[in-house]
């Protein structure tokens, strides 16, 4: 049946001609991973970047061959990503990164259009055994990090260009308590709650501002019963996948995503907590 006029339908390669630059691409089982070759293939080119040094102090660990193994994943049967695709190592803890991966973006690329923020430092700590130091650590990379990529995205862009986007990353925490993960969950909530305002300030200049909650994502970090245990709270009995993110932030990014800003979207999959 032919599709109505009145319905879009995204074109085969929804980003071509934008540039982006997706963070957090530092293991091929991640969902900033997939987010990055899911904007490969629709065209766009992007500068990836990721610390692997923080994964190899998680109990997951660094993706073993590291900065190679992530960039073989990404790039593979994309015969033209060598002028499309690059990536650097950077750690968002340092509050100049933003702007000089903004930098790098335009100097490789021309432009930039896009950025999705999908990094996020990882902790375990209850409020019991909270520290100054991890509290200060996830602050600046997840919420400080976060609000300069936005500032950064702000002042490299060219405004005359179409589909200037931002896409944040919250987690669950305003659907139910993550009480042995504090410190996370502290900057993570800033990340959305900040949503509003961002986009509020970057609307004019063309700019639009969402925050995804992925829900639980199946990216290596549960051990065998855990990993079960979370799989029966989903209806489907499964966990999300890295492609069923990729799969939201590709139409986000898209011009068929231009009317939505401001918004926090929970896709979770029908997760009961």
């Amino acid at each position: 049946m032919p599709v109505p006029p009145s319905v879009s339908m995204l074109p085969l390669a929804p980003l071509a001609g934008r540039v982006a630059i997706v963070t957090g691409v530092s293991r091929r089982v991640g969902i900033a991973a997939t987010i990055a070759r899911q904007m490969l293939l629709d065209g766009a080119s992007v500068l990836a970047t990721g610390w692997h040094l923080h994964d190899a102090d998680q109990p997951w660990g660094a993706d073993a061959g590291r900065v190679q193994a992530t960039i073989d994943f990404v790039t593979a049967d994309l015969p033209d990503a060598d002028g499309r695709f690059h990536y650097v190592e950077a750690d968002l803890a340092d509050p100049d990164t933003p702007a000089s991966l903004a930098r790098l973006a335009v100097e490789r690329f021309g432009a930039l259009d896009i950025v999705v923020a999908c990094h996020a430092r990882s902790s375990s700590q209850s409020l019991r055994d909270v520290t100054v130091d991890e509290l200060d650590a996830s602050w600046a990379v997840n919420a400080r990090g976060t609000v300069l990529l936005a500032k950064a995205l702000q002042q490299y862009r060219d405004s005359t260009r179409p589909g200037g986007r931002l896409i944040t990353f919250t987690s669950g925490q305003h659907l139910g308590p993550m009480p042995n993960e504090l410190p996370y969950i502290v900057s993570k909530g800033a990340i959305q709650q900040m949503t509003a305002s961002l986009s509020d300030g970057l609307i004019d200049e063309g700019i639009t501002v969402n925050c995804v909650n992925p829900g639980p994502v199946d990216t290596g970090y549960a051990d065998t019963d855990g990993h079960a245990h979370v799989a029966a709270m989903f209806p489907a009995k499964r966990w999300g996948q890295p492609s069923d993110v990729a799969s939201l932030v590709r139409f986000l990014a898209s011009d068929d995503g231009a009317w939505i800003t401001g918004q926090t979207i929970d896709s979770e999959g029908g997760f009961r907590r």
